[in-house]
């Protein structure tokens, strides 16, 4: 029994030892079942935007994965070598737990769980693109390819041949990378390329052969077409990464920039110019020019040579300015020649000379904007007969004005040829009557001196007054006269009050504008 009992207690040690080894066994040789710790996290669980990449022990080098996932997302799109910029969400999330048994994953599966789950959570890519700005206009393009084509499309409708280029270059003066388009020559930029660095003396030889047409001694020595090309709205160009949907197709960037919209621009009235003119000129309708210049009231207005008027026309948003050198055969007028006469008024002038056309032969630079003439200089002229010019005396004192004599009224008979009102009363009408109640203020139309004041039988009592330029105003019929003969009245100075005396039908002024001692019709006087 004793003996049994020794080897019971035997084979319980030989038990024990074994377990022991055992456990010092999975202890050292397998370190992917993690320690025992039952009071702390031993193990983590890795989230990234809500889905599970793996489980590992060291939650610090979570962030270094999500590193690596990041960057090898980017470049195995191939955005990093295209210069594309991407957004992914990136939320990562470090759950801790306690396991007494469980495997670990290696790290490089956890980066690539990582970036799996980034790559389906792109959000958007930004490429990279060029803003183009023309004014208050932009447009985005895909490339610099693209937009040195679109730049180049609005110089092919004058440069049939190719002559010029857009070129661009980095503004120094900017504190950001901005571009400014330039148009240069083809021949010029080519041979600068072979000759880079020879000097600058060839290049301002050519550069002044090409501004100096006139110097040619005989029109057939004279290269006629494009002599200028040159964009007339400063266009600058930007580096941006954007959208796809931002991007502008370059079909459609060059049909915008390029259709024409009603532009305003100020037109400054020439001598001889009549509003009817102006519009057809401008191919727009006179009401529109009309509506858009507060000045005029309607077709008769009045224009003055000098005076600015709005003028739409039809404009692209990217202007071009191309001179062309062209030979004409034309009759042509020479200017029209004015003498002074001071003694005269503006309005008034008398032709001493009457024109003739002559008849020359030029080789001339015509400058436009778009498709409008802007300058004609003539660089070489040969005349077979000379112009006669218009030669005009032309006063330079500015007139009297007048202005109504009464506050309202109502006009009752005008100036010229009417039925006799009553007996006696002249048939030929020779001033303008507004009915008024007696009393009414009378003022002086235009400043001068009185040279009649009191009865003249059948105007009643009345006011005459002297102005210059051998221009005279009556006012008749009026009830009481507060002005002296030889006194200096002013514009709009009360002179007497509206009656009914003398050859008269009612309470009314009558009121008569005379030059040189003719009546003239008053109301084509007043202001």
């Amino acid at each position: 029994m004793k003996g049994l009992t020794k080897y019971y207690k035997r084979i319980r040690a030989q038990f024990l030892l074994t377990a022991f080894c055992i456990l010092a066994a999975a202890v050292l040789f397998v370190p992917s079942f993690p320690a025992f710790e039952p009071e702390e996290n031993n193990v983590y669980e890795i989230w990234l935007n809500g889905v599970y990449a793996g489980l590992t022990e060291n939650a610090e080098g979570a962030d270094a994965l999500l590193s690596q996932a990041r960057a090898a997302a980017v470049s195995g799109g191939g955005n990093a070598a295209s210069g594309d910029m991407i957004f992914m969400e990136a939320e990562l999330e470090c759950r801790g737990r306690t396991e007494l048994f469980g495997r670990v994953d290696a790290r490089e599966t956890i980066r690539e769980n990582l970036q799996a789950i980034l790559e389906d959570s792109v959000l958007n890519t930004l490429q990279r693109a060029y803003t183009v700005k023309i004014n208050e206009y932009t447009v985005n393009l895909r490339s610099s390819e693209e937009v040195l084509a679109l730049l180049n499309a609005c110089l092919d409708k004058y440069d049939t041949e190719d002559q010029y280029t857009v070129e661009l270059n980095v503004d120094p003066g900017r504190e950001l990378n901005v571009l400014t388009a330039s148009v240069r020559r083809t021949q010029e930029l080519e041979e600068e390329k072979e000759t880079e660095g020879a000097g600058l003396e060839a290049f301002f030889a050519e550069t002044l052969a090409q501004a100096e047409p006139a110097r040619a001694q005989s029109f057939e020595a004279l290269d006629y077409g494009l002599v200028g090309l040159e964009f007339d709205d400063t266009v600058e160009v930007v580096e941006a990464y954007l959208m796809e949907d931002e991007l502008t197709p370059l079909s459609e960037a060059v049909e915008q920039v390029m259709n024409e919209q009603a532009k305003e621009e100020i037109y400054e009235v020439q001598p001889g110019d009549t509003l009817s003119e102006i519009a057809l000129e401008h191919s727009l309708p006179m009401e529109d020019l009309i509506a858009i210049n507060p000045s005029l009231e309607d077709e008769d207005s009045m224009i003055r040579a000098g005076e600015d008027l709005i003028i739409t026309v039809p404009e692209p948003e990217l202007s071009v300015i191309h001179r062309e050198l062209v030979y004409e055969e034309e009759n042509y007028n020479a200017p029209v020649e004015y003498v002074d006469v001071d003694e005269w008024y503006t309005n008034q002038e008398e032709t001493v000379q009457e024109p003739s056309e002559g008849h020359r032969k030029v080789a001339a630079v015509k400058t436009f904007r778009n498709d409008q003439e802007l300058s004609d200089e003539i660089v070489l002229e040969e005349v077979d007969f000379e112009a006669v010019p218009k030669i005009v005396r032309k006063g330079t004192r500015i007139p009297p004005t007048f202005i109504k004599p009464i506050s309202g009224g109502v006009l009752t008979s005008s100036y010229g040829r009417r039925s006799a009102p009553t007996a006696g009363a002249s048939t030929n009408h020779q001033g303008t009557d507004w009915a008024t109640p007696v009393g009414t203020a009378v003022v002086a139309s235009c400043g001068g001196t009185v040279t009649r004041a009191g009865w003249a039988s059948g105007y009643g009592y009345v006011v005459y007054i002297q102005h210059e330029g051998g221009r005279e105003t009556r006012y008749a019929h009026l009830s009481r006269v507060l002005v002296s003969v030889g006194e200096h009245v002013d514009q709009g100075e009360r002179i007497a009050l509206s009656g009914n005396t003398g050859r008269s039908t009612g309470p009314h002024l009558h009121f008569e504008i005379r030059i040189n001692g003719s009546a003239v019709n008053a109301v084509d006087y007043l202001e």
